[in-house]
């Protein structure tokens, strides 16, 4: 059984979030074989070297202990947390995998991405995407101090969530003719992906041949969902908190 989850947004701001997603990893998750996070696990990273921030041991701590316990756990960089590095991945015994992946099982394949990169539509997101994800942008933002970093991610997420609120949906979807070509470079394997917070299974017709998209759902303070494949088909999961 192999699982995916996506746009947890984890932060101080969304203890309820954290809370589930602890659960979730102690229970539900080690009854998979494998754990795929697809970006946006956090909602701000600003470097490796603030892994022991109290507001990260917890999950990081959570994280080492579903994989030592036999959980393969593979993240892949969202848009909020493209800084997370190889000291965090050791930290906390998971797999850091690249955009976009190809993940063969025996009976099917699918490509998985966190979904920002096809948001052409977007235009001022993709010039935003395109500076922060150079070396040197990263370069120069790593050498600034925890605190000043800290100050401009807080900026940076002030500024995302002004614009949100300016349009119509929160998020950006998909460009229709970039996520048909994506679907064609990529051998009509389904596609998994986050980052619209616009949970659904879509049907793609490309070049004669049914393509299914599935989009998996943000968490929230009371509800989480993971998508769940089973070695037969894709079903969705809906989590909640357990009783205290």
């Amino acid at each position: 059984m192999i699982l995916f989850v996506a746009d947890l947004h984890l932060s101080p701001r969304t203890p309820g979030a954290t809370a589930l997603f602890l659960d979730f990893l102690a229970g539900r998750a080690r009854q998979a074989s494998a754990l795929y996070i697809l970006g946006d696990l956090f909602e701000t990273w600003i470097g490796d070297d603030d892994i022991a921030s109290p507001d990260h041991a917890a999950i990081v701590a959570a994280l080492r202990a579903a994989s030592d316990a036999g959980l393969a756990i593979s993240i892949m960089h969202g848009n909020r947390d493209f800084l997370l590095g190889d000291a965090f991945a050791a930290a906390a015994g998971v797999r850091l995998i690249s955009e976009p992946y190809i993940l063969s099982t025996a009976e099917w394949q699918f490509v998985l991405a966190h979904g920002d990169a096809l948001c052409l539509d977007d235009a001022e997101y993709m010039r935003f995407r395109a500076e922060v994800r150079t070396p040197a942008w990263h370069s120069a933002f790593l050498a600034r101090p925890l605190a000043e970093r800290r100050a401009i991610a807080d900026g940076m997420r002030a500024a995302s969530e002004a614009s949100q609120r300016q349009r119509n949906t929160p998020y950006s979807d998909l460009q229709p003719a970039a996520t048909e070509d994506f679907l064609r470079q990529h051998g009509y394997a389904t596609f998994i992906h986050g980052h619209t917070h616009q949970p659904a299974t879509h049907d793609h017709i490309v070049d004669g041949i049914h393509v299914e998209r599935w989009v998996l759902a943000d968490w929230h303070e009371d509800r989480g969902e993971c998508l769940v494949w089973d070695g037969e088909a894709l079903h969705r999961e809906v989590l909640v908190p357990a009783a205290r």
